[in-house]
């Protein structure tokens, strides 16, 4: 009896020695929830690259943008309270305008079927424009669209970033012109909030703020030093953006 009891000590043993060992190799194999699972197990092989879920929500979000924001510009321009609201109002008809022509045709190159009305809450945001008067209109009008607008900036970067996709690494490249000279227009109308774009900004956020620490009054520090290249071969061709330019270049090649 006591050498049956031993040898089952010593089976037990091994079967825990082999268990602890393979379940490295068992874990790691099984990568299911993972972010990379759940990206591979939504993303389709397509000729121009795999087409993931992101990809497709920024084409959603880049026609739905459209489907209200031109018929705000539309709003703005017939009822034009200032010059600079009908100037960030006929931007936003000719970026959506050309963004929607892009959109529409990467969607039905890559079969990804896009809404044909604006969301609920884009179409409360119109309500919302349409019965407002006066200054009043003129406050929503900026801080609505620079808010949505500033919104939608972030999904774009990431997508660029991140996508493998080369019709959509385009459409977000012309998607992030066409939002960043929208954003200029309506900060240029004067009307924008930016003390209520942080608050809600860090509403939103989870993660404790970084940097340095604040400055001390009356303490002003050296400046550092330039940075640029070193050496003698200074032949770069490339010339800065020139300073003090507000317009952002919107132009575009046309899609393959």
């Amino acid at each position: 009896m006591r050498r049956i009891n031993g040898t089952a000590l010593i089976i037990a043993a091994l079967v825990a020695t082999l268990a602890a060992l393979a379940y490295p190799v068992w874990s790691y194999a099984d990568r299911s929830g993972t972010g990379e699972a759940n990206l591979e197990a939504s993303t389709v092989a397509t000729q121009w690259g795999p087409l993931s879920a992101t990809d497709r929500d920024l084409l959603v979000k880049v026609r739905l943008a459209g489907l209200w924001e031109i018929p705000a510009g539309q709003q703005a321009m017939e009822r034009a309270p200032t010059e600079a609201i009908k100037e960030a109002g006929d931007h936003l008809v000719v970026g959506h305008t050309d963004l929607d022509r892009r959109v529409r045709q990467v969607a039905a190159q890559l079969g990804v079927e896009l809404p044909s009305q604006p969301t609920e809450q884009q179409q409360g945001w119109l309500r919302e424009l349409t019965e407002a008067q006066g200054e009043v209109y003129e406050r929503k009008f900026a801080n609505i669209l620079r808010d949505s607008h500033g919104k939608v900036f972030s999904l774009i970067a990431s997508v660029r970033h991140t996508t493998r996709n080369a019709l959509v690494r385009q459409l977000a490249t012309d998607s992030n012109q066409t939002v960043l000279d929208h954003i200029t227009m309506l900060e240029r109308t004067g009307d924008v909030d930016f003390d209520a774009l942080a608050r809600d900004a860090a509403g939103r956020s989870t993660a404790s703020p970084s940097g340095p620490p604040p400055p001390v009054p009356g303490n002003t520090p050296l400046p550092p030093p330039a940075a640029g290249p070193t050496g003698d071969d200074q032949s770069s061709t490339s010339r800065p953006s020139a300073p003090g330019t507000a317009d952002i270049n919107t132009n575009r090649p046309e899609v393959g």
